[in-house]
């Protein structure tokens, strides 16, 4: 579509089933509606808009950096796009799911997007101690993982956030993880504006108080350089979109054992001369860490879960 000089840009700050919130380079925010039937805007996107009284109707979405997004047998879930990173937010009470922070590791690979995982709760003592042994694996993987104690402001915080900010300026970085993991307490220290902007959005898209039912832009900053994106809490993460083969390449301590293999096309899940199984932590080890060239027990069986999840997906 060529460019009409009654098209203006705007950036997609939230949506509610078919309307979305646009936020025009000069700060104005107005409801759109894509057009057709089916919105294809997701928060993030940029996008060409056409006013039509005192709202206006999406005429074009740019070609998009990335797409962060989940999908299970029955539809498929667009977080955000054109992300610099993703903020996997988890909590050493209650207990992460390894198998959902993989998901969600594996989905931001997927995308070439930059995770950054943070454990929340590091004021809980043995818990967050047991909970920040458990993340070993993933530090030794080269991932960022970092230890936040988020609090009330009224409160004692013995973990600031400078370090986590730091890691935010000048990126549009979108929060996930499961409810109760802190992403609302996060967010309202990041942005303390965060309720009143969150409260106006609600009521301009006709959603109802805000329990974090869709995803929302915030700037961090006054220049509007650092954005954060909240988003709804999950309970599954499905991942149907990744081919099955496709999937050891996206796991860095399962790929770094991939190009071992004695056939090309190895699944790693039983063919001789596999480079990933010899490398698998022995079952008697499987209560104490990996060696520095071993594959944890436990993802390996993450691994092959999922694999055959994906392969059964495709039958």
């Amino acid at each position: 579509m060529a460019a009409s000089p009654l098209l203006e840009p705007g950036l997609v700050i939230a949506g509610h089933g078919r309307h979305v919130w646009v936020e025009t380079p000069d700060g104005r925010r107005l409801i759109c509606h894509p057009r057709g039937k089916k919105s294809q805007t997701v928060v993030g996107d940029r996008v060409l808009w056409l006013a039509t009284q005192d709202e206006g109707t999406i005429e074009k979405v740019e070609p998009r950096r990335n797409l962060f997004y989940r999908q299970d047998e029955i539809r498929t879930k667009s977080f955000a796009a054109n992300l610099d990173q993703v903020l996997i937010l988890i909590a050493a009470e209650p207990e992460f799911s390894e198998s959902q922070l993989s998901r969600a590791l594996i989905a931001a690979e997927a995308e070439h997007i930059r995770p950054i995982i943070a454990l929340n709760k590091s004021d809980l003592g043995p818990l967050f101690d047991r909970a920040w042994q458990r993340l070993a694996v993933y530090r030794d993987m080269g991932y960022t993982v970092l230890p936040l104690a988020l609090k009330p402001r009224t409160e004692h915080e013995p973990h600031r956030t400078e370090g986590l900010q730091a890691m935010l300026q000048g990126k549009t970085t979108l929060v996930l993880g499961p409810s109760g993991a802190g992403k609302s307490t996060l967010i309202n220290r990041l942005v303390p504006e965060a309720a009143v902007l969150t409260n106006a959005i609600s009521t301009a898209l006709n959603s109802g108080k805000h329990t974090t039912t869709s995803t929302t832009l915030y700037w961090v900053d006054a220049a509007k350089t650092t954005a954060v994106i909240d988003s709804p809490g999950f309970q599954e993460f499905g991942l149907n979109h990744i081919e099955p083969m496709h999937l050891a390449s996206l796991m860095p301590d399962i790929k770094a054992h991939a190009s071992d293999c004695k056939f090309y096309n190895c699944s790693h899940r039983h063919e001789p001369g596999c480079g990933v199984l010899a490398a698998l932590q022995p079952a008697s080890e499987t209560f104490s860490a990996p060696g520095p060239q071993q594959i944890s027990a436990n993802r390996y069986k993450i691994y092959s879960d999922l694999f055959a999840e994906l392969s059964q997906t495709r039958y």
